[in-house]
């Protein structure tokens, strides 16, 4: 009996999408062609396969209207936002804008007895493990310098976003056959082809749990991974911050696409002389919001994307109040949450600490908790008090003080003044349990490439 692969959308629990598993043989079969059409596609210039990926790109954006009404269905984003787009399009200029002086040749060397330089290959077939939460924008970080290097690309896209690994496929049909291709696998399956080294490389979005079985599928194959899997972000508002900026960012942060964001703000650590004030404010911001279905305009905060991800958030805010903490956000304005779905009202939560998963464990979803801090010294040890070291956020007026902070915080982003965001210009990567790796940025291209060094001996002795 053949397995489906089903996306059960958030907006009515109904099955919105879905697509038989493909046989670990027939998958096989279709890599097979996909190593073979890689040959000749790295053998192309550079500057076709750079237009030919921008092309890609532009083909996707042409049909971003219909993607926005399948993002709201497959994971509940309000249509009011609009997808994904602006982010792709940026990330892809700014990645095919330094292709050619980032994979050109390194000269260490030319005279008249050596020519000596390092060049850069491309690995071969990159295996992308895509999630739901930002189908598009988590992919292209990858498939986008991949493709430029001239690699070929297998994508295997998260069972609640099936559709966006349909028209990513689309987007890029136009490149020779084999060199993109998307893949309806099971969890087994997949571990499967990764432990029979089907792949050169492998870049996974997802849980610290998803990587870890990736990291055992992969064990003796010596093949490369990138993990990025989650976080839990925390935000730290000084004594001289600007009070209303700080609250519309950092909550925007914490409530944007129902919390569902990596790099979202979980944790907010405030000076004790701006506590009372940032509360105050931050929880009429999360009070404002409308909780809706995701299709109409008004709806500023959509379902969660799949039940069980709401039940493990009302898991954990029930656990702090149980243990002391206050919720200021009440419930019946939200009257959309009964409780039984994936609808979950935002909440701001004081009387935390430590003890409490709701400051310690990913929650992914539309709570945080808000803590007053006595300075510096005691932010950065509860900022560094997590499993987890994917952004942080400073906000203060002072940039060699957010400098400084920066650089005693265990994380692999340091934002001031800012939340939340994602600059193409700047490696992506974490530490601890987020994984390891890097995207985007020039140091993006060695994940993506191997070394080759040359050493030619134009003269002989004598």
């Amino acid at each position: 009996m053949t397995d489906m692969i089903r996306c059960v959308s958030p907006i009515d629990g109904s099955v919105y999408a879905e697509r038989p598993a493909e046989s670990v043989g027939a998958a096989r079969d279709r890599l097979a062609r996909a190593r073979a059409a890689q040959k000749d596609w790295a053998r192309r210039p550079l500057e076709e396969r750079i237009a030919l990926v921008q092309e890609g790109v532009a083909r996707l954006d042409r049909v971003n209207a219909d993607v926005v009404t399948e993002l709201a269905w497959q994971m509940g984003r309000p249509v009011r936002y609009g997808g994904e787009m602006g982010g792709v399009r940026e990330r892809t200029a700014y990645m095919a804008g330094i292709a050619e002086e980032n994979l050109a040749p390194r000269v260490i060397e030319e005279s008249e007895r050596f020519l000596r330089y390092l060049a850069r290959e491309p690995l071969g077939l990159v295996l992308v493990i895509a999630p739901w939460n930002y189908p598009y924008l988590t992919a292209i970080n990858t498939i986008v310098p991949a493709l430029i290097a001239g690699n070929a690309v297998a994508l295997k896209h998260a069972s609640q976003t099936l559709l966006a690994g349909e028209r990513l496929a689309q987007a890029f049909a136009h490149l020779p056959e084999g060199v993109f291709t998307n893949l309806h696998l099971t969890h087994a399956a997949t571990s499967e082809l990764i432990a029979g080294r089907a792949f050169d490389f492998i870049n996974f979005t997802g849980s610290v749990e998803g990587g870890r079985a990736i990291e055992r599928a992969a064990a003796g194959t010596f093949v490369g991974t990138g993990l990025e899997l989650g976080g839990k972000d925390p935000g730290y508002v000084r004594a001289d911050a600007n009070l209303d900026a700080a609250v519309d960012v950092l909550m925007d942060g914490a409530m944007y696409n129902a919390g569902q964001c990596c790099c979202g703000i979980e944790r907010i650590y405030v000076h004790q002389s701006l506590f009372d004030p940032f509360v105050e404010k931050a929880a009429a911001w999360a009070s404002g919001l409308r909780l809706g279905n995701p299709l109409e305009k008004a709806t500023t905060l959509g379902p969660m994307a799949n039940r069980r991800f709401a039940e493990t958030v009302r898991g954990q805010v029930a656990e702090a109040v149980a243990a002391g903490a206050r919720p200021l956000v009440d419930p019946a304005l939200f009257p959309a949450d009964t409780g039984t779905d994936a609808y979950l009202a935002p909440q701001v939560l004081v009387g935390v600490d430590h003890s409490m998963r709701v400051m310690t464990e990913e929650s992914f979803g539309p709570v945080v908790g808000i803590m007053p801090v006595s300075g510096d010294e005691e932010a950065v040890a509860l900022m560094n008090d997590c499993r987890y070291g994917l952004t942080a956020s400073i906000w203060t007026g002072d940039v060699a003080a957010a400098a400084e902070i920066g650089a005693r915080v265990e994380t692999g982003t340091v934002f001031m003044n800012r939340a939340d965001y994602l600059d193409p210009a700047l490696c992506w990567t974490g530490c601890k349990e987020t994984g390891r790796g890097t995207s985007l940025s020039y140091l993006g291209w060695l994940s993506l490439t191997r070394p080759k060094s040359y050493h030619l001996r134009k003269q002989l002795p004598g």
